[in-house]
Formats: C-alpha cells, structure tokens, sequence
C-alpha cells in the first residue's frame, strides 16, 4: 500500500470521518503527507535533548515519544513493542532507526504550523452566508508528523505502515 493508501485508511477510521467520501480523504492526507514532505526539507538547527524513559505502555494505548519542555522523551517498553511487532513482520528496522523516528514524529508536531495546515486542507467547519470558520482535519497532523518522520529517521518501513499494524489494520 502507498502512504496515500494507508493514510485515508488512518483518516477513514477516525471517527469523524466515517461518512467523508473516498475523494475528500485521499485529497487531504495527499495535503498533509506533502505538507509533511515540506517541513522535512527544511532547516534541521536546533538539536532537541533526547531523554529515554521506562513505560510508553498503558491500557492499549503505546506513546513512543512525548515533547515536554524542550525535550523529547522517548518510551523504551513502548519502543521495544514496535521493534517486536517489526520483527515479527520480517521489517527491517532497527531500534535506533525508531528511535530516530519516534524523535523527528515529536519535532514535527512542535514545527507545524496547524494554521497552514487547516488551510491547505481547506475544510469548511461552518458558513453563514460569504463568512466560513475553518475546520479542524482530525488525524491530518499525525499524517504529516508521520511523514516528516519517515524522511528524517531513515526508517526502512513508512511510520504509516507501522501505525496500521499497531492498530490490527495490517
């Protein structure tokens, strides 16, 4: 499957989305995977302080990683459920590559810029007469994030792919 593929798949099973047609979540994770494209090309200064912790693991929820206060902190139970589930499906990734993502996922959701994003993607949340308020796109962040990631990580195997299988999709 292609990114393109596997984020409307990640859009589709949002539950806002549910009744959104097949076009409309193609175009948008298109918009968010080429935002997440963008933000990849960017300039890499500004080296963020990686701390690695126990835990990421809690009542089927898996964190990787979290931004706290100029950091990233990275979930090591959590890493090493992902890097089982990889190896289970013959991946070729290796724990520092998801590492690596888990970090660049972390720093692109503190980089983009949601308000470019909404309006890229363009939805319309409300309109009264020629006024309209900008919706929010629910998982379009977390396409891009995924995106960038995958860019600066190196990862052999899209975030995408990874997030599917996490959540019994592949």
């Amino acid at each position: 499957m292609s990114d393109v593929d596997l984020a409307v798949g990640l859009l589709r099973a949002t539950p806002t989305h549910e009744n959104r047609s097949d076009g409309q979540l193609r175009t948008w994770a298109e918009i968010a995977l080429a935002y997440g494209d963008e933000l990849a090309e960017g300039d890499d200064s500004g080296d963020v302080q990686v701390v690695e912790r126990e835990g990421g693991v809690s009542d089927g929820e898996l964190v990787l990683a979290e931004h706290q206060r100029g950091s990233v902190v990275v979930y090591t139970d959590a890493l090493r459920r992902v890097e089982k589930l990889a190896r289970a499906r013959g991946w070729p990734i290796t724990r520092e590559a998801l590492r690596r993502a888990a970090v660049a996922h972390e720093l692109a959701h503190h980089r983009l810029d949601v308000r470019e994003l909404n309006r890229r993607l363009g939805h319309t949340a409300f309109r009264l007469g020629p006024l309209r308020l900008r919706g929010h796109v629910a998982g379009a962040e977390e396409i891009t994030a995924h995106r960038f990631a995958h860019h600066r990580s190196g990862l052999a195997v899209s975030p995408l792919l990874i997030t599917t299988a996490l959540a019994g999709g592949n």
